[in-house]
């Protein structure tokens, strides 16, 4: 009973916590911008706490996560100031994705942690930057080089996540570390990669747990097959299913027991939910455990689990890929409009906030309606969705104000409310981009 009191008293505690912290957020944003050190001392719970977290806007997170990266490099040139300085590689221009890890695969984690120092073999000049920020942007293209097969491009076109086949390369666990760790060095040494990776992903990185519709920008046709099954009576269907799973390896089916003895446990309305949610787990994770330990290892080397936490996925995406410039003429002048049209004043209020959003928070609002904040390299009339070309497009959503707005981020497609005025609109919208990220509508 004292344990129970004891217990419901911290509870308490956290909850009046975080009722304060949310209600200051904006003055603690305010002081911690301009010191971000509180974060190590009197504001620390607003970075050990999850729930806190979501409270602090990207850009102090970004700068506290540089401060404690820089120690903790500080701390290893002074343990191991034998080694001397940089990082020193030479590679073929022809052979960098293979000449780098033959040379990087060995190094112990402080000795990644030094300098880089690029040469291409062959070719004149001194590194002072330029060939270092050459050797990632060249990296970050064969990392997703079909021919190595360690990554499969989504719906979309734009995202990947690790290829279950990855096996066809007798060295690719070893390479999913090497890649684990470029990743992570990229980050470290403070240089953007053009590297998208999905959602579910990006939550494995951060330790997060995936759920169904995560499963919705991989494969929507099949999410919209479950969500199909999930929303209508079994005995309408006519199917016959078990907990198990089929899988393809090339050509050959493999059939995939869900729970033990999974072959001979119906599927029924009363566990039908379950079902699909250890299918999307054996899709998402499963499936590809092996690839994502090991690029783990390799990323966890540079960027420790605990500090990388801080960030939510569409955060960490902006970590490795950086803030897009978004044109926000080309994305109105590629702007699709259901229930609503363009000189609507729903509509002018809308773009109107739009452009009040700083350059995260129209990331952040990219990410929410496309699932990334990676732009077309042809503008936005290239935008593509789960079947090919998608303009962004805005859809009348019922509904009472008090409502947020909802994406389908295979469609690129808002559902917005009518709100009575630009500043609902703009609480609203702002809301649902910073933290309704779990919330993907369906269609």
């Amino acid at each position: 009973l004292q344990m129970q009191m004891e217990f419901t008293e911290i509870n308490a505690d956290a909850i009046r916590l975080l009722n304060f912290v949310e209600q200051n957020r904006v003055v603690l944003n305010m002081i911690l911008r301009h010191n971000v050190q509180l974060l190590e001392s009197s504001f620390s719970l607003l970075v050990t706490l999850p729930k806190c977290r979501q409270v602090l806007h990207f850009d102090i997170k970004r700068a506290y996560f540089k401060l404690k990266l820089k120690r903790k490099r500080l701390n290893a040139a002074r343990s191991n100031s034998n080694m001397g300085g940089s990082l020193r590689i030479t590679v073929h221009r022809q052979r960098v994705f293979e000449e780098s890890f033959q040379a990087l695969r060995y190094k112990t984690a402080d000795e990644m942690r030094r300098k880089l120092s690029v040469t291409f073999a062959g070719e004149e000049g001194m590194d002072a930057g330029g060939l270092t920020r050459e050797w990632y942007s060249v990296l970050a293209r064969e990392i997703f080089n079909a021919n190595y097969g360690l990554f499969i491009t989504t719906g979309d076109g734009v995202t990947f996540q690790p290829n279950y086949r990855s096996y066809i390369n007798t060295d690719h666990l070893a390479v999913f570390k090497f890649v684990g760790r470029i990743i992570g060095k990229a980050i470290c040494d403070g240089h953007l990669l053009d590297a998208h990776f999905t959602r579910s992903f990006y939550k494995h990185i951060l330790g997060l747990s995936v759920n169904f519709h995560d499963l919705e920008a991989i494969e929507p046709d099949y999410y919209k097959s479950l969500k199909h099954l999930l929303d209508t009576p079994l005995e309408y269907l006519g199917l016959d299913l078990t907990f198990t799973a089929e899988t393809d390896n090339f050509g050959e089916l493999k059939v995939i027991e869900l729970v033990p003895n999974g072959k001979d446990i119906i599927v029924t309305d009363e566990n039908k939910y379950e079902y699909v949610r250890l299918i999307a787990h054996n899709r998402m994770t499963t499936a590809i455990t092996t690839q994502i330990d090991h690029f783990l290892e390799g990323f966890h080397d540079l960027v420790p689990p605990e500090l990388i936490s801080i960030f939510d996925a569409q955060e960490l995406e902006l970590l490795i890929s950086g803030l897009p410039d978004i044109d926000l003429d080309d994305l109105r002048a590629n702007t699709e409009y259901h229930g609503y049209k363009s000189t609507d004043l729903e509509i002018c209020q809308f773009w109107s906030v739009l452009r009040s959003f700083s350059k995260e928070e129209i990331a952040l609002f990219l990410q929410f309606v496309t699932g990334t904040s990676k732009v077309p390299l042809d503008g936005f009339q290239a935008l593509h969705g789960s079947d090919g070309i998608k303009k962004f497009n805005i859809h009348k959503a019922g509904g009472s104000h008090q409502q947020l707005p909802t994406a389908h981020t295979c469609f690129n497609q808002l559902d917005l409310p009518e709100y009575p005025t630009e500043e609902l609109l703009r609480e609203k919208l702002l809301i649902a981009v910073r933290e309704g990220s779990e919330g993907f509508g369906f269609a």
